[in-house]
């Protein structure tokens, strides 16, 4: 054991990343004005280090680098280190990672910054090994006592770089989008993905559930079966693979091969809340078992592992445990065979220990090679048999497992994570019925609404208990009033909507900025960085203002909005050059490029069995069709309006802002919706 040192600045934090450096001899800083005052006091460079709690490398670094006194001595004495979690705070995150990819190419974490003592940054780069990095501390600081004037120069052409990098002028106004418009687009992001294991070409693999779910979408318009093989293939792999654990549930975040074998096994909740949403979507669609297995068994983990005693969600679980990536998760064939006894050899066969499942050091992961169809044909089993035999394995090996040290728990409640979360709960929900679904994501999304929403719709970014702090980003908003839009459409519980709106004008009012129909990362409450941000391409979130768009689209059909409608159609038509030619970094503008090329419907039902018929409704996979129910006629919502009769259930069927006469049965409503014209 080493000599524990004193803390240093960063005491008092709540961040579980930064407090995991409360004791390095690097006297670290949160972001604030006492380190940047103090750097301005100082005339010192800024080291801005910024990684997440569950980041592998940002441990080995700091075990190489930052707990190392000679390195630290170097840190202290010249520069002013700041540590940033960039969960807690993407704004600074995307300003220095642009920096450092307009200047190397690339990026990553951890990332580590050098930025004069305004802030404004001149160089950087991600992980260093410590004689790298000692180097480059001596380097930087020679530079910044001899060659200031070259720096300053270097720091304002990055700064212009960055706020270009995302700022979109409103573009003159085109002709509609139609069908050539979606096909081609799906032309686009085919050749980007993996005929053969499906996701995307090359290593690393990360799930992005959002190409997944534009696949499938377009399938449904089109009728292009390529286009649902992809989406099947992708996730029938990823739920096989060894970046789905096996037997405890939930996905890693990504694959570091192309076959989705060895995962970086950090657990992220941002993922899993997104993977439940599209098993869930596939299983409407194809009826597959497994997909429902991946979901019961990822909201299980969630609810074990994932899920504070508030009922809202933690942020990661790390990859590491007893200093080593993925010692929780991986199995000794000895010991699997002690485990089980006598059956161990099929056990071992089912998860290909000692073949496919093969790592190293003689430790496997645990993985599928087929599925329980074939695997229990080939052994002469049935189906049942098969699962039954695999479910009494599972649980004798995920008692064994909760022996183990476990990876860390970044107990961060993100609100934007959460709302993904709750999204996939609500989506899992209108799948399969589950009522304790619905009850996981109404009790998180009612907690942080009355816990981090103000009444005029301003939310806070994180929950620390009861208590909210950092002032939310566009990305909180836009998937917050995402999941209570979904909530609204599968419960009929108005005041999901409602808050929604709510937000959806405190987003207007204060995220839009001058010369853009585009919104900002930050609204004009927030810290000024030195650099605007515009968040357009999806990752493995979909960017905020892609998310946002859609909102407004759907709120538009539920209050018969035009601002809305046009604004949402405004955004898209503003970024058509990049759906041309990156269409896979784009897949959530996608699907709203089909809800413009295709129809698109609200579908109201009103009266006494709206409730129940809006489950039925649900159950489909009718990705075209925004739902809204009142049992009793909402006369402040206006597609309710004037649209209830006593004893009646009725189903409106509506479009582009015109409805049709109101029918009865939910069959007679359905055949009004058209896939396209």
């Amino acid at each position: 054991m080493g000599i524990k040192n004193e803390p240093n600045h960063l005491q008092g934090q709540t961040s579980p990343y930064l407090l995991q450096h409360l004791h390095n001899p690097v006297d670290w800083h949160p972001w604030g004005d006492e380190a940047l005052d103090k750097a301005a006091r100082e005339d010192k460079p800024i080291l801005v280090s910024i990684g997440y709690s569950a980041c592998h490398w940002c441990h080995v670094m700091e075990k190489e680098s930052f707990e190392d006194r000679e390195v630290a001595e170097i840190m202290n004495r010249n520069f002013i280190c700041i540590k940033v979690d960039r969960e807690e705070r993407p704004d600074i995150d995307h300003m220095y990672m642009t920096a450092v990819q307009l200047l190397t190419r690339q990026g990553g974490w951890p990332l580590n910054c050098f930025a004069l003592p305004d802030t404004r940054p001149f160089w950087g780069g991600t992980y260093f090994r410590k004689d790298q990095w000692k180097d480059i501390l001596l380097k930087i600081t020679e530079m910044y006592r001899t060659r200031r004037h070259d720096l300053s120069v270097q720091a304002g052409q990055l700064t212009k770089g960055i706020a270009a990098s995302g700022f979109v002028e409103p573009s003159d106004p085109e002709n509609s989008f139609n069908e050539s418009d979606a096909s081609g687009f799906y032309g686009n992001v085919m050749k980007y993905m993996d005929k053969e294991q499906g996701g995307t070409l090359h290593a690393p693999k990360f799930p992005l559930p959002v190409n997944l779910e534009f696949l499938l979408h377009y399938y449904y318009h089109s009728g292009n079966k390529n286009a649902l093989d992809q989406a099947d293939l992708s996730l029938e792999k990823m739920a096989m693979g060894g970046i789905y654990d096996q037997i405890g549930g939930g996905f890693a975040r990504y694959s570091t091969d192309e076959n989705w074998k060895v995962p970086h096994f950090e657990k992220m909740l941002y993922d899993n809340g997104q993977l439940v949403s599209v098993y869930s979507k596939a299983w409407k669609v194809i009826r597959k078992p497994l997909y429902k297995e991946v979901v019961y068994n990822t909201v299980e983990f969630i609810k074990r592992e994932l899920t504070s005693p508030d009922g809202t969600f933690y942020a990661a679980l790390d990859a590491d445990s007893e200093g080593e990536e993925g010692k929780f998760y991986v199995w000794d064939e000895k010991e699997v065979d002690k485990l089980l006894g006598e059956g161990s050899s099929l056990v071992r066969d089912y998860y290909q220990v000692g073949k496919k499942g093969y790592w190293e050091n003689g430790m496997n992961i645990l993985l599928r090679n087929e599925t329980d169809h074939d695997f229990a044909f080939r052994h002469r089993l049935s189906v049942d048999k098969l699962n039954e035999i695999i479910g009494r394995a599972n649980n004798k090996l995920l008692k064994a497992r909760e022996k183990r040290v476990r990876p860390g728990l970044d107990n961060k409640v993100i609100v934007s994570w959460n709302a993904l979360m709750i999204s996939g709960l609500a989506d899992a929900y209108a799948a399969f019925g589950e009522d304790k679904f619905f009850s996981k994501a109404k009790r998180a999304a009612d907690f942080i609404s009355e816990n981090s929403v103000s009444p005029k719709g301003k939310i806070y970014r994180i929950l620390h208990g009861n208590k909210p702090f950092i002032g939310g980003f566009l990305e909180d908003y836009a998937l917050f009033i995402q999941s209570l839009l979904r909530l609204f459409e599968v419960s009929a519980e108005k005041r999901y909507l409602h808050t929604a709106k709510v937000m959806t004008d405190y987003v207007t009012d204060n995220f839009s900025v001058d010369g853009t129909n585009l919104f900002s990362f930050s609204s004009v409450e927030s810290e000024k960085l030195k650099a605007s941000f515009f968040e357009l391409a999806d990752n493995v979130i979909p960017s905020s203002n892609s998310v946002m768009a859609v909102n407004l689209f759907k709120l538009a059909g539920y209050y018969e909005n035009l601002a809305w409608s046009d604004r949402s159609s405004a955004m898209l038509n503003d970024i058509r050059k990049n759906l041309d030619g990156q269409s896979i970094n784009y897949t959530n503008w996608g699907r709203l490029l089909l809800h413009r090329s295709y129809n698109f419907y609200t579908m109201a039902v009103t009266g006494p069995g709206a409730e129940e018929q809006i489950k039925n409704i649900n159950s489909m996979y009718l990705p075209n069709v925004n739902t809204g129910a009142s049992v009793t006629g909402d006369e402040d919502i206006p597609i309710f309006r004037e649209r209830y009769k006593k004893g009646e259930t009725r189903f409106y069927v509506c479009s582009s802002g015109r409805c049709n006469l109101p029918v009865k049965e939910l069959s007679l409503a359905l055949r009004q919706i058209k896939k396209r014209d």
